[in-house]
Protein backbone atom coordinates (compact mmCIF):
# COMPACT_ATOMS: atom_id res chain seq x y z
CA UNK A 1 0.00 0.00 0.00
CA UNK A 2 1.71 3.62 -1.08
CA UNK A 3 2.40 5.56 1.96
CA UNK A 4 1.34 9.54 1.64
CA UNK A 5 3.36 12.10 3.85
CA UNK A 6 2.28 15.08 5.25
CA UNK A 7 4.10 17.67 7.61
CA UNK A 8 2.43 18.67 10.72
CA UNK A 9 4.25 20.14 14.33
CA UNK A 10 7.49 18.18 14.39
CA UNK A 11 7.38 15.54 12.37
CA UNK A 12 6.46 14.35 8.31
CA UNK A 13 3.38 11.94 9.20
CA UNK A 14 3.36 8.79 7.03
CA UNK A 15 -0.33 7.72 6.40
CA UNK A 16 -2.27 5.03 4.09
CA UNK A 17 -5.59 5.99 2.32
CA UNK A 18 -7.75 3.49 0.45
CA UNK A 19 -11.38 2.82 0.19
CA UNK A 20 -14.36 5.07 -0.20
CA UNK A 21 -16.97 6.32 2.20
CA UNK A 22 -17.44 7.72 5.50
CA UNK A 23 -13.78 8.59 7.09
CA UNK A 24 -12.05 6.17 9.14
CA UNK A 25 -8.63 6.69 11.41
CA UNK A 26 -7.24 3.93 12.61
CA UNK A 27 -4.59 4.65 15.06
CA UNK A 28 -1.97 1.99 16.31
CA UNK A 29 -0.58 1.01 19.49
CA UNK A 30 2.79 0.90 20.35
CA UNK A 31 5.90 0.13 19.69
CA UNK A 32 4.23 -0.83 15.88
CA UNK A 33 2.90 1.05 13.16
CA UNK A 34 -0.51 1.31 10.88
CA UNK A 35 0.27 -2.07 9.56
CA UNK A 36 -1.33 -3.83 12.20
CA UNK A 37 -4.69 -3.00 10.99
CA UNK A 38 -3.76 -3.82 7.41
CA UNK A 39 -6.30 -7.32 7.66
CA UNK A 40 -9.29 -5.25 8.04
CA UNK A 41 -8.87 -2.89 4.70
CA UNK A 42 -10.14 -5.59 2.66
CA UNK A 43 -13.44 -5.88 4.53
CA UNK A 44 -13.77 -2.15 5.68
CA UNK A 45 -13.03 -0.53 2.06
CA UNK A 46 -16.10 -0.96 0.61
CA UNK A 47 -17.84 1.67 3.36
CA UNK A 48 -14.63 3.41 4.73
CA UNK A 49 -12.41 6.29 3.23
CA UNK A 50 -9.51 4.73 5.63
CA UNK A 51 -6.83 6.73 6.87
CA UNK A 52 -4.04 4.90 8.82
CA UNK A 53 -0.98 6.80 10.02
CA UNK A 54 1.77 5.95 11.76
CA UNK A 55 1.83 8.31 14.77
CA UNK A 56 5.36 10.23 15.32
CA UNK A 57 8.15 8.87 15.59
CA UNK A 58 6.98 5.21 13.95
CA UNK A 59 7.25 3.68 10.79
CA UNK A 60 7.63 6.48 8.15
CA UNK A 61 6.96 9.17 10.68
CA UNK A 62 10.33 9.96 11.32
CA UNK A 63 10.89 12.84 14.09
CA UNK A 64 12.16 15.78 11.77
CA UNK A 65 14.25 17.21 14.91
CA UNK A 66 14.64 16.22 18.75
CA UNK A 67 11.77 18.57 20.33
CA UNK A 68 13.15 21.15 22.83
CA UNK A 69 10.72 19.15 25.74
CA UNK A 70 9.25 15.97 25.64
CA UNK A 71 5.78 16.20 23.36
CA UNK A 72 2.80 14.37 25.10
CA UNK A 73 -0.02 12.56 23.83
CA UNK A 74 -1.73 15.48 23.23
CA UNK A 75 0.36 16.51 20.53
CA UNK A 76 0.30 12.87 19.17
CA UNK A 77 -3.44 13.74 19.04
CA UNK A 78 -2.86 17.43 17.53
CA UNK A 79 -1.19 15.99 14.36
CA UNK A 80 -4.28 13.71 13.57
CA UNK A 81 -6.18 16.84 13.64
CA UNK A 82 -3.42 18.56 11.37
CA UNK A 83 -3.80 15.37 9.50
CA UNK A 84 -7.15 15.61 8.48
CA UNK A 85 -6.85 19.40 8.20
CA UNK A 86 -4.68 18.62 5.50
CA UNK A 87 -7.20 16.15 3.83
CA UNK A 88 -9.99 18.71 4.44
CA UNK A 89 -11.49 15.93 6.44
CA UNK A 90 -14.10 17.89 9.06
CA UNK A 91 -15.64 14.67 10.93
CA UNK A 92 -14.45 10.71 11.09
CA UNK A 93 -14.82 7.80 12.91
CA UNK A 94 -11.67 7.06 15.42
CA UNK A 95 -10.37 4.16 16.34
CA UNK A 96 -7.01 3.58 18.89
CA UNK A 97 -5.48 0.39 19.64
CA UNK A 98 -3.72 0.61 23.50
CA UNK A 99 -1.11 3.84 22.71
CA UNK A 100 -3.52 4.72 19.76
CA UNK A 101 -6.32 5.15 22.48
CA UNK A 102 -5.12 7.11 24.55
CA UNK A 103 -4.59 9.31 21.42
CA UNK A 104 -7.97 8.92 19.96
CA UNK A 105 -8.64 10.39 23.95
CA UNK A 106 -6.89 12.94 23.81
CA UNK A 107 -8.64 14.09 20.38
CA UNK A 108 -11.84 13.58 21.69
CA UNK A 109 -10.74 16.14 24.40
CA UNK A 110 -9.71 18.53 22.06
CA UNK A 111 -11.64 17.52 18.99
CA UNK A 112 -14.70 16.14 20.34
CA UNK A 113 -17.04 17.41 17.26
CA UNK A 114 -14.67 16.11 14.54
CA UNK A 115 -15.65 12.57 15.42
CA UNK A 116 -18.60 10.84 14.67
CA UNK A 117 -18.13 7.77 17.36
CA UNK A 118 -14.90 6.28 19.08
CA UNK A 119 -13.36 2.74 19.61
CA UNK A 120 -11.08 2.10 22.02
CA UNK A 121 -9.42 -1.07 20.96
CA UNK A 122 -7.37 -2.89 24.32
CA UNK A 123 -6.96 0.52 25.67
CA UNK A 124 -8.22 2.34 29.20
CA UNK A 125 -9.11 5.60 30.69
CA UNK A 126 -6.63 4.87 33.63
CA UNK A 127 -3.14 7.05 33.80
CA UNK A 128 0.00 4.95 35.11
CA UNK A 129 0.33 4.46 38.63
CA UNK A 130 3.87 5.81 40.21
CA UNK A 131 5.87 2.80 39.28
CA UNK A 132 4.72 1.85 35.48
CA UNK A 133 6.00 5.90 35.15
CA UNK A 134 8.95 5.59 36.98
CA UNK A 135 9.27 1.91 34.81
CA UNK A 136 8.69 3.57 31.63
CA UNK A 137 11.28 6.60 31.77
CA UNK A 138 14.00 3.74 32.47
CA UNK A 139 13.36 1.68 29.44
CA UNK A 140 13.39 5.08 27.37
CA UNK A 141 16.40 5.79 28.60
CA UNK A 142 17.60 2.06 27.43
CA UNK A 143 16.21 2.04 24.54
CA UNK A 144 18.33 5.42 23.30
CA UNK A 145 21.16 4.25 24.75
CA UNK A 146 21.04 0.74 22.92
CA UNK A 147 17.97 0.24 20.96
CA UNK A 148 14.92 -1.17 20.18
CA UNK A 149 16.35 -4.93 20.96
CA UNK A 150 14.87 -5.45 24.25
CA UNK A 151 11.57 -3.91 23.58
CA UNK A 152 11.52 -6.46 20.45
CA UNK A 153 12.56 -9.39 22.70
CA UNK A 154 10.23 -8.95 25.62
CA UNK A 155 6.92 -7.71 23.57
CA UNK A 156 5.52 -10.11 21.22
CA UNK A 157 4.75 -12.45 23.83
CA UNK A 158 3.01 -10.01 25.94
CA UNK A 159 1.11 -9.09 22.74
CA UNK A 160 -0.65 -12.17 21.29
CA UNK A 161 -0.43 -15.63 22.50
CA UNK A 162 -0.22 -16.61 18.57
CA UNK A 163 3.65 -17.71 18.13
CA UNK A 164 3.65 -16.69 14.44
CA UNK A 165 1.79 -13.27 15.14
CA UNK A 166 4.56 -13.09 17.47
CA UNK A 167 7.43 -13.47 14.99
CA UNK A 168 6.30 -10.92 12.50
CA UNK A 169 5.23 -9.05 15.43
CA UNK A 170 9.14 -8.77 16.76
CA UNK A 171 10.35 -7.68 12.98
CA UNK A 172 7.71 -4.87 13.49
CA UNK A 173 9.42 -3.52 16.85
CA UNK A 174 12.99 -3.93 15.17
CA UNK A 175 11.52 -1.66 12.19
CA UNK A 176 11.02 1.12 15.55
CA UNK A 177 13.18 3.93 15.47
CA UNK A 178 14.92 4.33 19.24
CA UNK A 179 14.11 8.38 19.31
CA UNK A 180 10.14 7.18 18.56
CA UNK A 181 9.84 4.16 21.07
CA UNK A 182 11.43 6.29 23.83
CA UNK A 183 9.37 9.16 22.82
CA UNK A 184 6.37 7.51 22.82
CA UNK A 185 7.39 5.40 26.56
CA UNK A 186 8.06 9.38 28.10
CA UNK A 187 4.12 10.60 26.60
CA UNK A 188 2.59 7.61 28.04
CA UNK A 189 4.21 8.20 31.21
CA UNK A 190 2.83 11.78 31.71
CA UNK A 191 -0.90 11.43 29.99
CA UNK A 192 -3.76 12.05 32.59
CA UNK A 193 -6.74 9.95 33.42
CA UNK A 194 -9.38 10.17 30.68
CA UNK A 195 -12.57 9.26 32.86
CA UNK A 196 -13.77 12.68 32.35
CA UNK A 197 -13.25 12.63 28.78
CA UNK A 198 -15.23 9.43 28.40
CA UNK A 199 -18.21 10.82 30.62
CA UNK A 200 -18.73 14.13 28.96
CA UNK A 201 -18.05 11.93 25.38
CA UNK A 202 -21.49 11.94 23.73
CA UNK A 203 -21.16 10.52 20.18
CA UNK A 204 -21.16 6.54 19.88
CA UNK A 205 -18.31 4.11 22.27
CA UNK A 206 -17.22 1.07 21.19
CA UNK A 207 -14.93 -1.12 23.35
CA UNK A 208 -13.67 -3.94 22.38
CA UNK A 209 -11.05 -5.94 24.55
CA UNK A 210 -9.17 -9.39 24.13
CA UNK A 211 -10.25 -11.65 26.81
CA UNK A 212 -6.62 -13.16 26.79
CA UNK A 213 -5.16 -9.59 27.12
CA UNK A 214 -1.92 -9.72 29.19
CA UNK A 215 -0.56 -6.06 29.03
CA UNK A 216 -4.40 -4.29 29.61
CA UNK A 217 -6.69 -6.27 32.34
CA UNK A 218 -10.13 -6.55 31.41
CA UNK A 219 -11.26 -4.66 34.28
CA UNK A 220 -10.06 -1.71 32.73
CA UNK A 221 -12.00 -1.94 29.65
CA UNK A 222 -14.88 -2.69 32.12
CA UNK A 223 -14.41 0.61 33.86
CA UNK A 224 -14.23 2.59 30.67
CA UNK A 225 -18.25 0.96 29.90
CA UNK A 226 -19.11 2.52 33.56
CA UNK A 227 -18.11 6.08 32.47
CA UNK A 228 -20.08 6.34 29.18
CA UNK A 229 -23.24 4.09 27.78
CA UNK A 230 -21.54 2.71 25.35
CA UNK A 231 -20.63 -1.04 24.36
CA UNK A 232 -18.19 -3.36 25.10
CA UNK A 233 -17.12 -6.47 22.83
CA UNK A 234 -15.11 -9.44 24.84
CA UNK A 235 -13.58 -11.26 22.31
CA UNK A 236 -12.57 -14.89 23.09
CA UNK A 237 -9.47 -16.18 22.08
CA UNK A 238 -7.91 -13.01 21.69
CA UNK A 239 -5.11 -11.58 23.07
CA UNK A 240 -3.58 -7.75 22.83
CA UNK A 241 -4.18 -7.46 18.88
CA UNK A 242 -7.78 -8.58 18.21
CA UNK A 243 -7.39 -6.66 14.93
CA UNK A 244 -4.92 -9.08 13.65
CA UNK A 245 -6.55 -12.10 15.92
CA UNK A 246 -10.02 -11.48 14.96
CA UNK A 247 -10.34 -8.82 12.00
CA UNK A 248 -13.92 -10.29 11.41
CA UNK A 249 -14.78 -9.19 14.72
CA UNK A 250 -12.92 -6.02 14.87
CA UNK A 251 -14.80 -4.92 11.37
CA UNK A 252 -18.54 -5.51 12.55
CA UNK A 253 -17.65 -3.43 15.07
CA UNK A 254 -17.06 -0.67 13.27
CA UNK A 255 -19.32 -1.22 10.72
CA UNK A 256 -21.96 -1.07 13.51
CA UNK A 257 -20.90 3.11 13.90
CA UNK A 258 -21.09 3.56 10.29
CA UNK A 259 -23.62 6.99 9.91
CA UNK A 260 -27.08 6.09 8.06
CA UNK A 261 -27.06 7.35 4.65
Amino acid sequence: MEMLRAKVNETELAYTRSGSGTSLVLLHGYPLDHSIWEPLVPLLKDDFDIIMPDLRGFGGSSLLEAPATPYQISDMAEDIALLLDELKIKKVLMAGHSMGGYVALAFALAYSKRLLGLVLVASQAAADNAERKAGRYVLAERVEASGVGEVADGMPSLLTGDVNLQAWLKKLILRQSPAGVAGALRAMAERPKANSILVGFKQPLRIIQGADDRIIPIERAREMLYMNNGEISVIDGAGHMPMMESAQRIAEVIKSLRPKR
